[in-house]
């Protein structure tokens, strides 16, 4: 199916029992099955192909390239998508570092906010598992607002040039999710190198998205993001940002066992 401009009667505007819908969620699937040799990460159903074709408006190619690369990605890196048990990143959510946004921006897109100091491929790659679920944010993507507030030498360190181009791969075409925007806030003036490392692997779309606000970030987050829906600690209205963490985090636990049954180790 080829890709069209969002509106009355595109793919992403339909629901999924709709023919048109259905129809490519099935050429997607006969694509899948007839790859030679192939362990699919998860069950090949409608809700989890879907993800797919939404990801990539519903162009069939595109999709399936998504689709494979997700794979490719999810297996050679075992050590992020081997156990996604919430219970081994307890401790990071219980510390406020993570939390989502109640309500999504005016554009539809769901909002995450890491004020993680450190690996956050385990917490982002379950997050992801379980907002890619849901069909506006298949269909209008995430907006992220990284806070490095308390970033060292020591974490950005840790960033090589694999890691970087794993960072980037979720970025760009390797996760069923559109990325619409990624906002850095209080970014220590080492942190650009580090960034400079990433940037060679995204996507000129993805560079475009890529906004780096410093310490006064209030008014141009805001420029960004209505009031209304960022937390207290970042100028907004909304409760604070601890509320927020326990609360994606007690929805965290309570997806323990569907967690667990995408997890490469519920597999072998």
């Amino acid at each position: 199916m080829s890709r069209g401009p969002p509106g009355a009667g595109h793919p992403n505007d339909l629901p999924d029992h709709a023919p048109r819908v259905r129809s490519a969620i099935a050429e997607l699937r006969q694509r899948a099955e007839a790859e030679p040799g192939q362990r699919w990460p998860q069950p090949l159903s409608d809700s989890f192909l879907v993800r797919f074709l939404r990801a990539r408006d519903f162009h069939l190619d595109l999709a399936w390239r998504l689709l494979k690369n997700y794979q490719k990605w999810r297996i050679e890196c075992p050590e992020i998508s081997g156990d996604l048990n919430p219970s081994s990143v307890l401790g990071l959510l219980q510390a406020g570092y993570h939390g989502l946004l109640r309500s999504r921006d005016p554009h539809g897109s769901k909002v995450l906010i890491y004020r993680i100091a450190y690996d956050v491929f385990r917490v982002s790659l379950i997050t992801s598992e379980l907002i890619v679920k849901e069909i506006e944010t298949q269909r209008n993507g995430v907006k992220v607002i990284f806070d490095l507030q308390g970033w060292r030498f020591a974490h950005a360190f840790q960033i090589s040039p694999a890691v970087a181009k794993k960072i980037a791969a979720v970025l760009t075409d390797s996760f069923p999710l559109k990325v619409r925007g990624i906002h850095f806030i209080n970014e220590p003036l080492f942190f650009y190198p580090v960034y400079a490392l990433i940037k060679p692997f995204l996507t000129e779309k993805i560079k475009q998205r890529v906004y780096m606000h410093g310490s006064n970030y209030m008014q141009s987050l805001t420029e960004h993001f209505p009031i209304s829906i960022l937390p207290q600690e970042y100028g907004g209205e909304e409760v604070s940002i601890e509320e927020l963490a326990k609360e994606w985090t007690d929805f965290i636990m309570t997806s323990a066992d569907y967690l667990h049954s995408i997890s490469l180790i519920a597999q072998e």
